[in-house]
């Protein structure tokens, strides 16, 4: 049961990253800072291959191992760059619950690929945490409001990634130690966004970055590294329709950080959406 400790620190440190970035990219452009923090996560993860001495079972991947890895890689970059942009879009309050919806999906996926069975108090999970969302993120807006729902879009094309990302990921890491696969798929990563800074012309805007905004966004990168190195290790020994639930406690996290640092107010109805989710996690877990 050691990888549900994993699992929970995978929570936490995933919660903290959402905080930590939205203040790290309030003055700089999404896609840049997402690959900024990437590179922060290599340094991360690769000294952790080291640490471990795993460095030695890049030889014995095989190809049908390191093709899942690199669409996990594809998978996590492509959910970052949507996250990163829904952060900087919207409040952290409401895009977190988008987010971790993912769960829901990742269940489906789960069985259909995976084979791993959805019991009862699982599908009653996938329900509550689906009505939760919706109470979370669903509230009136004002005239001035109305444009920046851009933010959902990037917030949906996350969960649909992150979803992804965890299916690539439990096949790929099957037979790689958890840490290298974890460092590999970092690689895919920062390549992804850094082609993208190249192509979108964002690289200029890197001497225009604050000191403030370098802080939070390598200690994001830093909590991200440390948020990954667990999930994965979780995932390799613990079922995905398990893992990937607790992992998704992190919400309960971030809402707690974005009141006390953020200031964001949660309404009445997001917090009954809120305890929805988390007891649909529970149920999970059953």
């Amino acid at each position: 049961m050691l990888w549900l400790f994993f699992a929970l620190g995978s929570a936490f440190f995933a919660g903290v990253t959402a905080i930590l970035a939205k203040i790290g990219i309030e003055n700089v452009n999404s896609t840049l800072a997402t690959a900024v923090r990437t590179v922060v996560v290599l340094i991360f993860s690769w000294l952790m291959v080291f640490i471990v001495g795993s460095q030695g079972g890049i030889a014995d991947i095989t190809g049908r191992t390191l093709i899942f890895i690199v669409l996990s890689g594809l998978a996590t970059g492509a959910s970052w760059l949507c996250y990163f942009r829904a952060l900087q879009l919207g409040d952290v309050n409401k895009v977190a619950p988008i987010d971790k919806s993912s769960t829901v999906l990742t269940i489906l996926l789960a069985f259909i690929f995976l084979g791993e069975p959805v019991s009862l108090p699982q599908g009653v999970g996938v329900v509550a945490i689906g009505a939760g969302t919706l109470l979370m993120i669903s509230k009136k807006e004002t005239a001035g409001e109305v444009k920046s729902n851009n933010w959902l879009i990037y917030a949906l094309l996350s969960a649909l990634f992150a979803s992804l990302t965890s299916i690539f990921g439990k096949i790929g890491v099957e037979n790689v130690e958890s840490n290298l696969g974890t460092a590999i798929r970092t690689v895919v990563v920062l390549v992804m966004a850094w082609l993208m800074v190249f192509i979108t012309g964002e690289q200029k805007g890197i001497k225009h970055i604050s000191r403030r905004s370098w802080l939070f966004l390598i200690l994001s990168g830093i909590a991200t590294g440390a948020s990954w190195l667990c999930y994965y290790r979780a995932l390799q020994d613990g079922p995905a329709s398990v893992v990937v639930p607790i992992d998704k406690l992190s919400i309960l996290v971030t809402i707690i950080f974005s009141g006390v640092v953020l200031h964001e107010k949660l309404t009445r109805r997001a917090a009954v959406g809120l305890v929805l989710i988390i007891i649909g996690t529970g149920a999970m877990l059953l």
